[in-house]
């Protein structure tokens, strides 16, 4: 069906930054990242209040469900990688919140408004409904890898050290590495035989996801102590 033009008359207009045509929309070259991209940039300037946007708000927008019909795809898929090129690209970030009805995906605009109420959210100085764990989703490629996680909190990469990361790489998640190496910061055990045992011990017992964090950590350092403590002080 033909577009039969706009209308006679003031209509309501979205405000777009100039940046957009300049530097974002010449990088694009996904039909879906180009339609959530302006989809999302329409409904933020339409939100009232907090502009966050949940995915499973954007699974019941009739737009945005039209828009993407001609994606070949289903819908949630296709919207699933309209969102995912946008994150990787930093138009969007994402917050992932975990509820009493299991974890939803949060978006907002990668602008100093959306950065800082980020921030504000993971801090727990604006606190959404029923989140009971908030967590940054970082792109896969934006993760520092294992090797260089080992460098910038243990000291100088070794060969032999080399073959256990790689090895370790291979068995545990990247969220599991990077929470790993900041948990043996936090409690000052800069040893990659400390951030291995917590590795394991997750592995074994099952990672903990409580919302008292803190709590559960002090238990964990503890039992670490006991169970690998000679391993430790290598």
């Amino acid at each position: 069906m033909p577009f039969n033009g706009f209308p006679a008359g003031k209509l309501r207009v979205t405000p777009i930054p100039d940046l957009f045509f300049s530097e974002l929309l010449p990088q694009i070259d996904d039909l879906a990242e180009l339609k959530v991209t302006l989809h999302m940039l329409h409904r933020l300037q339409r939100t009232p209040g907090m502009r966050l946007i949940r995915r499973s708000d954007l699974l019941q927008d009739a737009t945005l469900a039209r828009s993407l019909g001609g994606q070949g795809k289903p819908l949630a898929e296709a919207l699933d990688d309209g969102l995912a090129r946008c994150v990787i690209r930093g138009t969007l970030l994402r917050l992932d919140i975990a509820g009493a009805e299991g974890v939803d995906q949060c978006y907002l605009p990668n602008s100093e408004s959306g950065r800082k109420l980020a921030q504000d959210i993971e801090s727990g100085l604006v606190q959404l409904p029923d989140a009971r764990r908030i967590e940054r989703f970082v792109p896969a490629a934006e993760r520092p890898s294992i090797y260089t996680l080992y460098e910038q909190n243990i000291g100088l990469l070794q060969p032999l050290i080399a073959e256990q990361l790689r090895d370790a790489e291979e068995t545990y998640p990247n969220e599991w590495i990077a929470e790993a190496f900041k948990r043996a910061v936090e409690n000052n055990v800069r040893k990659w035989t400390y951030v291995r045992a917590i590795l394991e011990r997750w592995r074994l017992e099952g990672k903990s996801d409580e919302v008292n964090r803190r709590a559960s950590e002090s238990d964990e350092f503890a039992a670490i102590r006991r169970d690998y403590g000679g391993y430790i002080r290598e």
